[in-house]
């Protein structure tokens, strides 16, 4: 993403996992950690797809040490395409890395954890958010973006989950994601003249999060600051 990123391999549940690692000024933080899902494995995504390098970027601007692994099968992660479920698993497996890596916060363990997905990565981190809660450690909060609800079944989020769609995505159209949302009373930020990857649009992806997330040392009161 940038020249303070920094690409490592740890073990997981089907061998190593490729990570990039962007940590916020002086590498430490006492905001939180996120953990970014990108898109569909056998369409070509990575954790170097456009928006999921977007939403890595917002919240390392928002405090946040962040981490987007490439999925079983993509770059240097071993293993094979599972259909959303091994990766779940994955991404648990990096978050258990996270909560040990003391040198980014001494709170480590305890700080608060966002997650960020876009289109296939929004399946898997929707399940992961779900996984988290029945645990008792539920995230902070979700950010999906291009959420792939008429591909895949996407589970139901918190209240104040992020949704972001493109108005023109023909990938996964906004209808689909509306009918998701709808039972939820889920809202959905649309983007005018946005398609399904956010050409010449992600900045919006930017700004529409940091006005939506709380200022730092702040429950409820959302910054306007546009990151």
């Amino acid at each position: 993403m940038n020249v303070h990123t920094r690409e490592i391999i740890i073990p997981g549940p089907a061998g190593d996992i490729d990570l990039s690692i962007d940590l916020p000024p002086g590498g430490i933080t006492s905001r939180g950690l996120a953990l970014i899902g990108h898109p569909h494995p056998l369409f070509a995504g990575t954790k170097n797809n456009k928006v999921a390098q977007t939403l890595a970027r917002t919240f390392v601007q928002l405090g946040y040490a962040t981490v987007r692994p490439n999925f079983r099968g993509v770059g240097k992660s071993a293993g094979e395409h599972d259909k959303g479920i091994g990766e779940q698993e994955d991404l648990l497996a990096v978050l258990d890395w996270m909560r040990q890596q003391t040198a980014w916060s001494p709170d480590v363990a305890t700080l608060p954890l966002a997650l960020g997905g876009f289109s296939f990565g929004t399946f898997v981190v929707s399940h992961v958010a779900r996984t988290l809660a029945q645990r008792g450690t539920p995230a902070e909060r979700l950010a999906l973006v291009g959420t792939a609800a008429s591909r895949w079944n996407i589970a139901d989020v918190p209240a104040d989950t992020i949704v972001i769609h493109g108005e023109l995505d023909d990938t996964v159209p906004l209808a689909s994601v509306l009918d998701w949302a709808r039972p939820q009373e889920l809202p959905v930020t649309v983007i005018p003249g946005a398609d399904h990857f956010f050409h010449r649009k992600l900045h919006l992806i930017r700004s529409v999060i940091a006005g939506a997330w709380p200022a730092t040392g702040t429950s409820a009161a959302a910054t306007t600051q546009d990151a």
